[in-house]
């Protein structure tokens, strides 16, 4: 059963798997700070000073002034602020992700263009003679 786990965690695919979905994360993550850290504040100061990951409604008793505050105070929130900040991490993952595939299938269709179709062979003397016979026997 060992044996049978190594040969199939050793195969081309899943190892090409597994380092896309460890890029994957760490590129997760870049997104995740991209969006909380670079995005969000400037439009968060257009609108007026406004910090998305602080807009939530609390679903129990109780005023909080932050996230951090209801958390610690143990209420019920819905936090639709870092719900927000995760959308638009979503489209920049999946707007780079279609930029990658757009470029893999441009260089896929130049490597197919770049084939120059072979010349078709020769037919043998006897069989342009078939032909020919062939043909005359159409017309007739």
């Amino acid at each position: 059963m060992f044996k049978e786990f190594k040969e199939f965690a050793m195969r081309g695919n899943v190892v090409d798997m597994a380092v896309g979905i460890i890029i994957g994360a760490a590129f997760g993550t870049i997104v995740k700070s991209l969006v909380s850290d670079i995005i969000m504040p400037p439009i968060g100061m257009l609108l007026g000073g406004v910090d998305f990951s602080d807009f939530f409604l609390t679903l129990s008793a109780g005023s909080y002034e932050t996230l951090e505050a209801a958390k610690a105070a143990g209420a019920v929130t819905l936090n639709y602020g870092v719900f927000i900040n995760t959308v638009f991490s979503f489209i920049i993952v999946a707007f780079a992700v279609f930029l990658l595939i757009k470029q893999i299938n441009r260089l896929s269709q130049k490597k197919e263009e770049e084939v120059v179709p072979a010349e078709p062979v020769p037919l043998p003397y006897n069989e342009v003679l078939l032909e020919e016979i062939r043909d005359l026997l159409k017309t007739k």
